[in-house]
């Protein structure tokens, strides 16, 4: 961190009254964010994040056309929010008002960057069920979250405290852009040639159905990046409120599947085929209108474009920087997409993995 953003830092906290505050760093992932735990006097705690928006490229202009948003860059066609603290402020606030557990944000500046919030603890999913507390009533809870998520239409803006976000659609091109990036960086990550023309048009044609319907169904306020590490139990609460919530500030209108793709194809955890289909299950009675087998079809296809993003635009490209860690993720992130790639409506895409991804160059 720069002396000056540092100054920026100790400015802010001074401004809030938090000067005092001890500071202690919280492991970061691979985003350019970072967190900082603040100890006050009285041994309240709160969390600081810093997010500096010149670290990352423009966001997504609301009535952008897509020739413009790949202009823009990758967060833009992706439309991803940059880190942006309105973001994360005004989707924290539709959250908490529909009785969820997303930290309250105490303070924040928007141009610079910085925020203080509440500190839901240390309780991430992911670290208790592997400290042996049983998963499948963490699972169960953060499905039931999905069904009151899914269970309103969101609105078009999101807005709290003067500051507005719009709540844009995971549409066709933000899907394709995210998953093309597995044909960017894979090839590069094993040495392989570049795709050809003809293996590039091929793949194109047989996910341009896919992103069309989850275009078509990018109905339902959507987090984004919905798994063990960035959802934290609560038992002192009640309901669905026992689930608090991270990471929020990508949030978008998408496919009711999205969500359940992340928490139960977990890149960084195994979950289980049984578990899988055991919370699908829940999630399909709690919504009796939703056509079963169609929305399994569009499951399994997203959560195959999901993998082929994250082992592209995450895990190939972090690794390729020199961040090895994310190479032990990639083995399950291959088996998530090998599961849903055995789905007959997704046999064209089988194939094609068969024949330009042989097993050899699947990590």
């Amino acid at each position: 961190m720069s002396s000056q953003r540092e100054a920026q830092r100790a400015e802010f906290l001074e401004r809030h009254d938090l000067a005092g505050a001890r500071r202690t760093p919280l492991a970061g992932d691979a985003s350019t964010r970072s967190y900082e735990r603040l100890q006050l006097a009285d041994g309240t705690r709160l969390i600081l994040m810093d997010q500096p928006a010149v670290l990352e490229s423009p966001v997504c202009p609301p009535d952008a056309t897509p020739a413009e948003r790949l202009a823009l860059g990758y967060n833009a066609a992706a439309r991803l929010a940059a880190g942006s603290i309105a973001a994360f402020v005004t989707t924290a606030a539709y959250l908490r008002a529909r009785g969820l557990s997303a930290p309250q944000v105490l303070f924040h500046d928007a141009d610079i960057g910085l925020a203080v919030l509440e500190d839901l603890g240390d309780g991430l999913f992911a670290t208790l069920i592997a400290d042996r507390e049983p998963e499948t009533p963490l699972y169960q809870a953060a499905v039931d979250l999905q069904v009151r998520l899914h269970a309103e239409p969101p609105p078009v803006m999101l807005e709290a405290d003067g500051l507005g976000w719009p709540l844009l659609a995971y549409d066709a091109l933000a899907l394709k852009v995210g998953t093309d990036t597995f044909l960017e960086w894979w090839p590069k990550l094993v040495g392989a040639p570049p795709l050809g023309v003809e293996a590039v048009a091929e793949w194109e044609a047989l996910w341009a159905p896919v992103f069309a319907r989850g275009e078509a169904e990018a109905k339902v306020f959507t987090h984004r990046d919905y798994h063990a590490q960035n959802l934290l139990w609560l038992p002192e609460r009640d309901g669905v409120a026992r689930v608090g919530l991270l990471d929020f500030q990508d949030a978008l209108r998408a496919h009711p599947a999205w969500d359940l793709t992340h928490l139960l194809q977990d890149a960084r955890r195994d979950v289980s085929p049984e578990l899988e289909a055991a919370m699908l299950d829940r999630y399909l009675a709690a919504r009796p209108s939703v056509d079963r087998q169609a929305f399994l079809v569009d499951y399994r296809a997203l959560a195959a474009s999901n993998a082929a993003r994250i082992l592209g635009r995450v895990f190939a490209r972090q690794a390729l920087l020199g961040r090895d860690q994310y190479r032990t993720y990639m083995p399950r992130t291959w088996r998530y997409l090998e599961r849903n790639l055995a789905d007959p409506a997704l046999s064209g895409l089988k194939a094609w993995f068969d024949r330009h991804i042989p097993a050899e160059i699947r990590a």
